[in-house]
C-alpha cells in the first residue's frame, strides 16, 4: 500500500457515545475550547470540539458553536445520554445542552461533534473566520470560550481513463476531473510519478506517462493539490502489455 492509498472521510454522521481525544491539541491543553476540520466546497464535515478544563457545569449548561462566516451548522450528532443537541433555525449555531442525566458527568476528555456545511463556491485552502465556542452554565454565566479552525478542503479528483482491466500500452492517455486550477499528479503502485498536469477551467485534465509505464500489473491514483490542501482519487488497477499493444 503506498502513501496515497488511504482516503479521508467522515465515518457517518451519527457519532456513537462521547469520544475521547488522545493527546489533546496545544490549544485545548492551554485551557480553551478547541476544534478543527477540513471540509471540501459544497460538502458537509464534522468538527470535534474539546478542551474544557473545568468540572461538570451541571444540568442546563450549554456548549454553543457559532458557525464560521458563510457556513451553516446542519447537525449535532452526538448519541450519548446526558446531552441534547439542537441547531438554530438559520444554521448560524448549534448547541449541546446538559440534561439532568449529565449532572455527575465530567466534560473533561470529551469531544462534541458539530456538522458544518461549506458553500460550493468556497475557495480551497481558505481559513474560514469567526468560528466561536462557548460554554455557559444554567444561569448564563460563561465558563469557557474558544475558537475552531475550519479550512476549506479539496474534493477528491477522479480518474476517468484508462478503464480498469483493459490492456494498455506503455504510455496510455490518463484523464479525469479535479477542481479547476488544481495540480494533478498520477502515481503508480510503487509511488512513482507517472505524469502530472493542471486541471483546466472546466475541471478536466489529461496527461501521458513519461517515462513509459513498466509492463505487467499496476495501479494508478491521482492526487490533486491547490493552495496547500490535497485530495486523492480512488485507485484503479491496470495491466500494461509487454508488446506495447493495447489502448
Amino acid at each position: 500500500m503506498n502513501r496515497y492509498s488511504r482516503t479521508a472521510a467522515v465515518a457517518g454522521v451519527v457519532v456513537a457515545g462521547v469520544l475521547a481525544v488522545p493527546g489533546a491539541p496545544a490549544a485545548a491543553e492551554g485551557g480553551g475550547l478547541w476544534g478543527a476540520a477540513v471540509i471540501a466546497p459544497g460538502r458537509e464535515g464534522i468538527v470535534e470540539i474539546a478542551g474544557y478544563p473545568g468540572s461538570a457545569p451541571g444540568a442546563g449548561a450549554t456548549l454553543t458553536l457559532t458557525a464560521p462566516r458563510g457556513t451553516r451548522v446542519t447537525g449535532t450528532p452526538l448519541d450519548a445520554s446526558g446531552y441534547r443537541g439542537s441547531v438554530a433555525a438559520d444554521g448560524r449555531s448549534g448547541t449541546y445542552t446538559a440534561t439532568g442525566d449529565a449532572t455527575g458527568l465530567s466534560w473533561r476528555g470529551r469531544t462534541f461533534p458539530f456538522v458544518l456545511a461549506v458553500p460550493a463556491g468556497a475557495v480551497p485552502g481558505t481559513r474560514l473566520r469567526d468560528c466561536v465556542l462557548r460554554i455557559t452554565d444554567a444561569r448564563g454565566v460563561r465558563r469557557a470560550t474558544g475558537r475552531c479552525a475550519v479550512t476549506v478542503g479539496l474534493a477528491g479528483p477522479t480518474l476517468t481513463r484508462p478503464l480498469s482491466g483493459v490492456p494498455l500500452h506503455a504510455r496510455p492517455e490518463i484523464a479525469g476531473t479535479a477542481h479547476p486550477g488544481a495540480q494533478v499528479t498520477v502515481r503508480d503502485k510503487d509511488d512513482r510519478e507517472a505524469c502530472a498536469t493542471t486541471a483546466a477551467r472546466d475541471g478536466t485534465w489529461t496527461c501521458t506517462p513519461a517515462p513509459a509505464l513498466p509492463a505487467g500489473a499496476n495501479r494508478l491514483q491521482a492526487v490533486a493539490t491547490l493552495n496547500g490542501v490535497s485530495a486523492m482519487s480512488e485507485q484503479i488497477d491496470i495491466a500494461v502489455t509487454e508488446s506495447g499493444a493495447g489502448r
